[in-house]
């Protein structure tokens, strides 16, 4: 099972829901959750960058008692530079200029594009057993994320609770009042991109809709700027979403289109 985050803050859970969180504070993206001693945790940080687009800035991981500091093109280890791939107590880190993959013994992968993507895929041992922005992982979507008992979240609320408190960080919450635009005008460009000839092997494997939507949302926010990250952010990680599932995306990249 997978979690990610990518483009224009969009996360999909454990279980499946996609949601927009712009946060940029640092944050729990997925953490153990059984007991005080976590076997594992990986923060995250965004930003935006020179284009006005968010990034991660680093990624921090605890695995057992290594922590591990992730920046593009730079890999931290317990505070010393390392090269990849490096190997130590069954954590492996490989990297080259566009991804870098860890594989954690204990049942974990991460990969990130050192860009605006980052995928976790966790062993279902921890079913039920994890918290962060990646959701409790019980297979359900929704419940314990965006309802729990009687109170329900929106996704702003939601991500604000998974900030990590650092006494000097300078960083505003988002505001959990605003509401989220429609976008429905974008909805047939969106589809014709995802339902693209590319893309026949992936329509059986995910949720379409959920793609479709965060492609809309991407497109209401870049206000009619044709830059490629509005375009093409979604559609990627639909294309890594389909070829983690099993399926063989063709190329859909073009000399003209991203």
């Amino acid at each position: 099972y997978v979690c990610s985050t990518w483009g224009n803050n969009h996360f999909k859970t454990f279980d499946g829901d996609i949601y927009q969180f712009p946060g940029v504070c640092e944050y729990n993206f997925v953490s153990d959750c059984r007991e005080a001693y976590k076997d594992f945790s990986v923060h995250i940080q965004r930003a935006l960058n020179s284009d006005g687009h968010p990034e991660i800035q680093y990624i921090l991981m605890k695995i057992k008692d290594i922590m591990v500091y992730l920046k593009p093109n730079l890999v931290v280890v317990d505070g010393h530079i390392v090269k990849t791939p490096y190997y130590a107590s069954g954590v492996l880190i490989e990297s080259n200029e566009i991804y870098t993959k860890i594989y954690a013994k204990l049942g974990m992968v991460l990969m990130w594009n050192q860009e605006d993507a980052l995928m976790v895929e966790l062993d279902s041992k921890f079913n039920n057993y994890t918290c962060g922005l990646c959701g409790d992982y019980n297979g359900i979507p929704i419940y314990n994320e965006f309802i729990d008992g009687d109170a329900s979240y929106n996704s702003v609320t939601y991500g604000n609770l998974q900030k990590i408190s650092k006494p000097n960080a300078k960083c505003e919450d988002p505001d959990e009042t605003q509401a989220v635009p429609s976008c429905n005008e974008h909805r047939d460009e969106c589809q014709r991109l995802l339902t693209s000839a590319a893309f026949a092997d992936c329509r059986l494997r995910l949720d379409l809709e959920m793609y479709i939507q965060a492609c809309m949302q991407d497109k209401c926010a870049c206000n009619g700027k044709e830059d490629s990250f509005c375009l093409c952010s979604t559609i990627s990680e639909y294309s890594r979403q389909c070829s983690h599932a099993g399926g063989r995306p063709s190329e859909w990249r073009t000399q003209n289109f991203c």
